[in-house]
Parts: structure tokens; C-alpha cells; sequence
């Protein structure tokens, strides 16, 4: 399976794009969406508090399956059940469950309550997903297990470790599935089980969980550009030891393959395994976006067409330019050539312009301008004098560039408006284009 994670804590995009990017992603070999929902989830009374003001609809999920059908993708939904669920115990009402109380990033396992409310918020995704023949339930990353006083009590008593007590929480979410979900195939992510020695898991065992082990972009994991926890707007989220261009996930993706000539045994084992391509995302509930799906896409074609074609091929070179409608793809230097023709591609032009011209044109004004550094500085503005000659200088250049930006700003909202929600909007601006635009438009509000 050729599964694209959806990581909805960060910038969920619309149906409406979804509708569009499906038939991509079908084309370019994948053969099913992780839908990690947190708060767009359409939870329902108790678990009500949970929701975004942004969540989908029951409508919308019922539409995303439908979407999936019909581009033949398994729809697997992850909730997580352990650590990563800062969505739900950054609310007072589950702030209790907590396992150590000033964080919210996981649940405290000895608690009653933990469980009785997995099993809700398990219940409900569920209900929704009945074509699903798959759950995934997260349980990496479970920061602070351990350190509360529940658990220090627990491991004294029971004479046990971090390892057990992950393992006995993990049991008594499995025994619940296989309980109440006959047949409904569970997958986890596997960095908290590495911690445990064999002889433990053995002893403990988790049922038939399939552990998933193939990943680009390893949730949290860092990449070599040394940007853990910040934005990486030029390809999707950061992969384990490679880097955050093509050529690194191509590479991560080509190491995961077995080698030619490998035992038919390594063969079957690697072609039975799960691959996991995570585009959009944050590190985090709390972080700042990384980047944005439509950023993503030609990345995420070349990592699923290498997996398709056990390497980053000339027929999947081919395949991938001929689905995006682009002239060429230089992986070394993490450049596309062309307009392009995928769902979004207008937004990852624009980007570029930010990325590469935006601060560059700006500081180039402010700080180079020798008429605004010597005649127009922070103190002339702030008592508000300076000589209309000089000023006239460099006035109408000032005004160009800023009107040109703000055209340019207002065109590109509207592009993001298309793809998503309001809130996500709102601060892939404040993190991106305002730190910068904001200090041209106060030059201007000074010069007028």
C-alpha cells in the first residue's frame, strides 16, 4: 500500500481541492489516503468541544470517502491515542487526563477516564468510516510518559518500565478494537515500540497490529537542512536523514527499496510493506504551519512514482512531468521548470515570488535606499519632519513597489481562499508575507 498522509492539525484543505488532487495522486501510484483528522473531525456531543469552527461536516467526511472510492484509494483514519493529543488536552474539561499537568501532549494511561474517552472519540471516526478496513492509531512521540506521579506509582508497584506501561496502554486500545470491530485491521506508528526490547514485547505482545515502519517524513523527525519545527516551504515535511528537496526523498524512498538481488524473502516483505508520503502538516498541534499541499505536489509525485518504479526512474521521470503538465525537474537542485497544470499550481507560483522576492525587494528598498537612510530614518518618522526634497527622492519608487506587493497580496489571498479555510489563511500571511510587506506599508503610512 501507497498510503499519502493527510495531516489535518495543519492547514486542511477544502473538499473542493481534494475533489481535484484525488484523481492526481491516483495517477501518480498511490492507492490510499491516512487521514489524520484531530480537530476537523466532526465530533458530536460530549466530544463537541474538540471540533474547529472550520471542522468538515458529516457530509463532507461521507464526500471524502466517496472521492477516494472513486479514484480507488483506502481510506485509513488515524486518531491517536496516546501522545500527539494536544487537540484534546488543551481543553479544561480533559486537562485532567493529562500526563504530566502542565503539558498537553499526552494522556495519562492509568487514569480510568483515558480510556472510556478513547473509546468515544474512537467510535465516532469509526461510525464514519465503515467502508475503512483499516485504523490507525498514532501512539508515537508520547512525550512525558513516565514522569507523572500515576506513573512513577505504577512502575514502582509493578516493578516495571516506560516500555510495559506503553505496551499495556496499547492493549487495552487493541482489545477494545478487536472487541467491538471484528475484522478492522489496526496500524501504529513504530518509534515508541524501537525503545522496547524484544524480550518485552514478546512478553507483552500487541495482538496483530501491523507496525508501520516506511516513512517519508517521519512525524517530528528532523531533516538535514537543520529546520525541526520550522516552516520548509519548498517541498513536503522534512524526511528521517534526507533532505527537504526531491532529491532526498527520492533518495529516502529509493533506500527503502530492497536492493536488486536481495533474497525473495526481503523481496516479499519490503512489497508487503506500508509507504507513508506526509505533505502538509505541522510538527505539532502548537507549531507554525510547514508548508502548503499545492507546495508539496510535484515532491510528492517524484516520491510516488520512485516507490512505484523502485527508483526515481526515466519512466517515472516521464510519468511525473506528463500528470503535472512540467518541462523538467532537476532533483539536485529542487527546481521544477514549467507552468505546470496540478491542482493548486497558481498558489505554488506565488510562493516562489514570496519566497524568493518578497523580503529581498523590501529590505533592498529600506535598507539600501540611501535618500530613506539618510533623510527618512526611524527618527525623522517618528517625529515626523524630514525635507520634501529628499523625500520625493525616493517616494514614488517606494509607492510603485508597495502597490505592486499589495496587488500581487491580494491576488494570492484569493488563490488561498480557494484551497483553504479562513484561519489557515489568515496565518500562513502573519507567518510568511507580513513580517515583511507589514514594515513597507509603515515606511508608506510615515511617507503620506
Amino acid at each position: 500500500m501507497r498510503l499519502v498522509h493527510l495531516d489535518l492539525k495543519g492547514a486542511a484543505p477544502r473538499v473542493s481541492y481534494l475533489e481535484q488532487v484525488f484523481p492526481f495522486l491516483s495517477q501518480l501510484g498511490a492507492n490510499g489516503i491516512l487521514i489524520e483528522y484531530e480537530d476537523m473531525f466532526p465530533f458530536k456531543g460530549e466530544l463537541e468541544v474538540l471540533r474547529s469552527p472550520y471542522a468538515y461536516s458529516e457530509e463532507d467526511i461521507e464526500r471524502i470517502q466517496q472521492l477516494a472510492e472513486q479514484h480507488k484509494l483506502e481510506v485509513v483514519p488515524l486518531v491517536q491515542t496516546f501522545g500527539h493529543v494536544e487537540f484534546i488536552l488543551k481543553h479544561e474539561k480533559y486537562q485532567h487526563l493529562r500526563e504530566v499537568e502542565r503539558f498537553p501532549n499526552s494522556f495519562n494511561p492509568h487514569v480510568p477516564n483515558t480510556l472510556a474517552l478513547l473509546k468515544s472519540i474512537l467510535a465516532q471516526v469509526i461510525e464514519k468510516h465503515r467502508r475503512s478496513t483499516w485504523i490507525h492509531i498514532g501512539a508515537d512521540e508520547v512525550f512525558h510518559l513516565g514522569e507523572g506521579m500515576d506513573s512513577k506509582n505504577w512502575m514502582s508497584r509493578n516493578k516495571g518500565d516506560v516500555g510495559t506501561m506503553f505496551l499495556k496502554h496499547i492493549k487495552e486500545v487493541l482489545g477494545f478494537l478487536s472487541a467491538q470491530y471484528w475484522g478492522l485491521r489496526v496500524l501504529m506508528w513504530d518509534d515508541m515500540l524501537r525503545k522496547i526490547s524484544v524480550g518485552a514485547l514478546r512478553g507483552e505482545g500487541t495482538g496483530t497490529a501491523a507496525v508501520s515502519r516506511v516513512s517519508a517524513g517521519c512525524p517530528g523527525s528532523a531533516c538535514s537542512c537543520g529546520c525541526p519545527g520550522t516552516p520548509c516551504l519548498g517541498w513536503p515535511r522534512c524526511a528521517s536523514r534526507a533532505s527537504c528537496s526531491p532529491a532526498g526523498r527520492g533518495e529516502g524512498h529509493q533506500n527503502a527499496l530492497p536492493a536488486p538481488g536481495a533474497h525473495p524473502a526481503t523481496q516479499a516483505a519490503v512489497q508487503e510493506a506500508m509507504a507513508w508520503l506526509s505533505p502538509p502538516c505541522r510538527y505539532d498541534h502548537y507549531s507554525v504551519l510547514c508548508e502548503l499541499l499545492p507546495i508539496g505536489i510535484p515532491s510528492l509525485a517524484i516520491c510516488l512514482q520512485t516507490l512505484v518504479n523502485g527508483g526515481f526512474t526515466e519512466e517515472a521521470k516521464r510519468k511525473v512531468l506528463d500528470v503535472l503538465g512540467l518541462e523538467s525537474v532537476q532533483l539536485e537542485q529542487s527546481t521544477c521548470e514549467g507552468r505546470g497544470a496540478f491542482p493548486g499550481v497558481e498558489i505554488y507560483h506565488m510562493v516562489e515570488q514570496v519566497n524568493g522576492h518578497l523580503r529581498e525587494s523590501i529590505v533592498k528598498a529600506l535598507e539600501e535606499e540611501s535618500a530613506i537612510k539618510g533623510w527618512f530614518s526611524p527618527y525623522h518618522r517618528k517625529h515626523h519632519f524630514g525635507n520634501p526634497r529628499n523625500m520625493e527622492s525616493f517616494g514614488s519608487k517606494v509607492l510603485k513597489l508597495h502597490e505592486d506587493w499589495e496587488s500581487f497580496v491580494r491576488d494570492l489571498r484569493a488563490q488561498l481562499e480557494r484551497v483553504y479555510f479562513p484561519d489557515t489563511v489568515e496565518e500562513w500571511m502573519e507567518e510568511n508575507v507580513n513580517p515583511y510587506l507589514d514594515q513597507l506599508r509603515d515606511l508608506v503610512r510615515d511617507y503620506r
